[in-house]
């Protein structure tokens, strides 16, 4: 069974951080500073579980009244089973019904065409974050629809 779980930055993230380290800091490198940046109390974090066993992460965090997608991680053993999208489309729906009607997101180069398939267009040349190639990417609307940026 698939479920999908809500936490406040306050709450017990240890399963999100296991994801987070398993594919941020071991897989791809970045460092431990990095990708635990002080923010999480802020966010609110989505935790996909397979038979109860937590295999994909992100999260939403509002900064100056713009809605930021970030941190979303699939454990490696678990890709190709959709679990990206069903995360993305649910953090999409949940940044919209929060007031976002834009969600914005820095997306790995290598993600890019996953995330245009949901919607977001590129809206910044590309840049190095945590010596990753990156680009700002938007998106407007519910996951239904959406809208001109």
């Amino acid at each position: 069974m698939i479920t999908a779980e809500w936490y406040a930055g306050d709450g017990d993230l240890t399963d999100i951080h296991m994801i987070r380290r398993a594919v941020f800091i071991k897989e791809q490198g970045v460092s431990e500073a990095e990708e635990m940046d002080g923010t999480d109390m802020e966010a609110i974090h989505l935790l996909v579980r397979e038979d109860g066993a937590p295999v994909a992460t992100g999260r939403i965090i509002v900064t100056d009244d713009k809605f930021y997608i970030g941190r979303v991680a699939v454990l490696k053993e678990h890709r190709g089973k959709k679990y990206g999208d069903f995360m993305m489309r649910l953090l999409i729906r949940k940044a919209y019904g929060m007031g976002g009607t834009t969600q914005h997101l820095h997306a790995q180069i290598q993600a890019r065409g996953f995330y245009e398939n949901l919607g977001f267009k590129a809206v910044s040349d590309e840049y190095m974050e945590a010596d990753i190639p990156h680009v700002d990417m938007e998106r407007c609307g519910d996951i239904g629809g959406t809208c001109k940026i």
